[in-house]
């Protein structure tokens, strides 16, 4: 559960930072900053899924524990 919840709190971010900045993570596309320019295109591609996913997280955490 932890692992879920810091995966999409990275894509989460990352997408909200290059709404914000594009040229902050688009001159880091290979390497290891890489990582974080493709979560940005996982969160802009897959926006629904990852939004369910947030969702679906968020009530496992308030009702399942």
């Amino acid at each position: 559960m932890f692992l879920l919840t810091v995966i999409l709190l990275l894509i989460c971010t990352c997408a909200y930072i290059r709404a914000l900045a594009p040229n902050l993570l688009d001159k880091n596309k290979t390497g290891v900053l890489g990582i974080f320019w493709k979560c940005a295109r996982i969160g802009e591609r897959k926006s629904p899924y990852v939004a369910c996913c947030c969702v679906i997280m968020a009530i496992s955490i308030l009702f399942g524990q």
